[in-house]
């Protein structure tokens, strides 16, 4: 995800809006979307301030030596169980099992018999 824009160009794209009340011309003239705009007025209007809002939930990683550990303990638990015990996503698990090269295969793959 792009990094937010900065505190003083909002602003200063606000003090714009006070002597130009034209949404669309401000917007081209910084070259930032009109949504991008609109939602910065009302932002102000709603918070008195136009700081970025922080994320609601925050990416958190798996510790590759506890997941190894539980791996081990638990051979048998499915991708989702894992999830449900580290509070995590089924693809945050999958994806941390990949990055340590762990496979999840749960039975090896049959040999054909020769029939005579």
């Amino acid at each position: 995800m792009p990094a937010p824009y900065s505190v003083d160009l909002r602003e200063k794209v606000l003090k714009y809006l006070e002597k130009n009340n034209d949404v669309i011309a401000v917007s081209k003239l910084f070259n930032i979307g009109e949504a991008t705009v609109r939602r910065w007025i009302s932002l102000y209007k709603k918070e008195g301030h136009v700081k970025p809002r922080k994320r609601p939930y925050a990416y958190r990683k798996i510790d590759p030596d506890e997941l190894k550990k539980f791996l081990d303990e638990n051979p048998d638990l499915f991708l989702f169980e894992i999830a449900q015990h580290f509070s995590v996503t089924l693809q945050a698990i999958f994806y941390a099992c990949k990055r340590l090269k762990i496979t999840r295969k749960k039975r090896p793959h049959s040999t054909l018999k020769e029939i005579h």
